[in-house]
């Protein structure tokens, strides 16, 4: 059996890898247009950052050693410019030398990867504009970081997702001014509002100008210097600049020999990850699958999902139909600083655009027991169906164990857990390690007291709303009074949780009351005793003055 394997990297080359595992009399061919066929990817922006000082390191295998190891034949620098699926051949480009030939197969898989979002703007194809997919972009930046290392070297980064941010650091670190501009509200797209804004203030903490509601609109250049335009007519002076707007799946050879694209734009394939064409699988951020929670067509642009994709498929090109694969819920995560950003699974814009009911809520849990020395809390949203308690998203930031929390909330959309299954999770707990209730714990529980009626959340833009409208509710600061006089939320009295029942007489039962702590467990509390004292209309703030600092318009003090 003759396969045919066009790209690397983390979909062609660990298919490759599995197919003769399995298969050892298996004849395998790898085209891949670029010199490199396994390398880290992900690690490119800590290599021009140097905190990867060794470049070798970046990769994971030579084309020599690849082939010599699984017994493939492996060549770069070789193109796959057309496929005839009628004849069961590949036409290929020699880049060395300019020649094309053809490659026969019995079974054929596609991982060409996607291509960077350049948009067609002036001054695009002006020098020192980059965009980082793959080791020569990284050696190209690489080398212009160290040629324009000075005081005052600046360079602007275009777009503040996950590898926006991971260059910003890892340029920041070696002595670069950094801006980011983001046409969105705020950086970090997978993430919801009352999370980005801590990763937004982190950056700005650290020295990077984040500029949100900020739209590219060209290039130019003035005196030597690179001239970055913007929707506000401002023009940011910079030695480079990175373009991190995104990928699109690079179908060219799919679409030109009539596979069926998706209606998200990726090559369509099956549970089996089998193309419109029998003998043609695809893998990686070509694909178009099925969302495990939505179900809607989904393009995914993950290494992760890319290598298991690349083990299925390899197995279901030997033992056709054995194997299926269950989607991706995009699990992310990036370094930024001293700061660890996590999503996985839906945020309110994908809800909201989808229809799809949700309830949504906030904790600040301590990663593990607060009393061992070393601890921080962590910043946790969840996203849930508060019909059946289905789990549809989380997010969490924080300095330690935010992988550990999201990681487990994967699994679990993966397999359509819900927030009973997060209160039943069983985790390791030692002091040094963990909670005796979770995070993940924790949010099932609050989650559930919610469905269950035993609390009413409000969120802080709904409280917004209800001060900018000026409506007669009472605040009620249930915090103690030091915490108190450092500042609350304009009109809010304070009335100390553990006075609250010799105090409340104070309040009117028949008026609408928010009450409020610090993360939300005492206003939770609170809540409780007023709602069983008579009170008819009482709201917890989710995420209490922790999160309400950060995004509220009524902080008072």
């Amino acid at each position: 059996m003759k396969y045919v394997i066009i790209g690397g990297v983390a979909g062609g080359a660990s298919a490759a890898a599995r197919l003769k595992r399995i298969q050892e009399d298996a004849e395998i061919v790898i085209f891949e247009k670029g010199e490199y066929i396994s390398y880290a990817n992900c690690g490119l922006p800590y290599y021009i950052g140097n905190a990867i000082e060794d470049r070798r390191k970046l990769f994971v295998q030579t084309p020599v050693s690849f082939g010599n190891r699984y017994d493939a034949d492996v060549r770069t620098l070789n193109e796959v410019i057309a496929i005839d699926r009628v004849r069961k051949v590949v036409m290929v480009k020699n880049l060395r030398n300019g020649k094309e030939y053809e490659e026969s197969y019995d079974c054929l898989l596609l991982s060409p990867g996607a291509k960077p979002v350049v948009p067609k703007l002036p001054g695009i194809d002006l020098p020192h504009i980059y965009t980082l997919r793959n080791v020569p972009d990284c050696d190209h930046i690489k080398q212009r970081a160290l040629e324009q290392l000075r005081d005052g070297a600046a360079v602007v980064i275009v777009g503040g997702g996950f590898i926006g941010l991971e260059m910003a650091e890892n340029l920041h670190r070696i002595g670069y001014k950094v801006t980011i501009i983001e046409k969105s509200p705020h950086v970090l797209a997978p993430l919801d509002v009352p999370m980005a804004v801590i990763v937004q203030k982190h950056l700005c903490d650290n020295g990077v100008t984040v500029k949100t509601n900020c739209s590219l609109t060209g290039f130019k250049e003035d005196e030597g210097r690179l001239m970055v335009c913007t929707d506000g007519q401002e023009e940011l002076p910079c030695d480079m600049a990175i373009l991190s707007i995104g990928v699109r799946p690079n179908t060219e050879l799919a679409q030109n020999c009539g596979l069926k694209i998706g209606e998200s734009g990726g090559v369509l394939v099956d549970e089996y990850l089998r193309t419109s064409d029998e003998y043609i699988y695809a893998v990686g951020d070509v694909v178009e699958f099925t969302h495990p929670v939505t179900g809607k067509p989904y393009c995914n642009f993950l290494a992760g999902p890319a290598n298991a994709q690349a083990r299925i498929a390899a197995m279901n090109m030997v033992y056709p139909e054995s194997v299926r694969y269950s989607g991706s819920v995009a699990t992310a995560i990036a370094k930024i600083f001293d700061l660890t950003a996590a999503s996985t699974g839906l945020n309110e814009r994908q809800l909201q655009k989808l229809g799809m009911p949700y309830q949504t809520l906030i904790t600040h849990p301590w990663p593990h027991a607060n009393y061992y020395p070393g601890g921080e809390q962590i910043h946790m949203k969840l996203n849930f169906n508060p019909e059946n308690g289905r789990v549809l998203g989380a997010q969490a930031v924080g300095r330690q164990y935010v992988d550990k929390q999201i990681d487990v909330i994967s699994l679990l959309l993966k397999h359509e857990g819900t927030i009973f299954d997060m209160i039943n999770s069983e985790h390791a707990y030692a002091p040094p390690y963990g909670s005796a209730k979770s995070p993940v714990m924790f949010a099932g529980m609050v989650a559930e007291n919610i469905m269950a009626h035993l609390m009413n959340p409000i969120q802080a833009e709904e409280l917004d709303q209800l001060l900018d409208q000026a409506e007669d509710i009472q605040l009620v600061d249930v915090r103690d009074i030091q915490e108190y006089k450092t500042g609350t939320i304009a009109h809010a009295e304070n009335y100390p949780l553990d006075e609250l029942r010799e105090l409340m007489e104070d309040l009117d039962p028949n008026k609408k009351t928010v009450v409020f702590c610090e993360v939300g467990m005492r206003g939770y509390v609170a809540a409780r005793i007023l709602m069983q004292s008579g009170f008819t209309e009482i709201y917890n703030l989710i995420g209490g003055m922790k999160t309400y600092r950060l995004i509220g318009k009524h902080n008072r003090g």
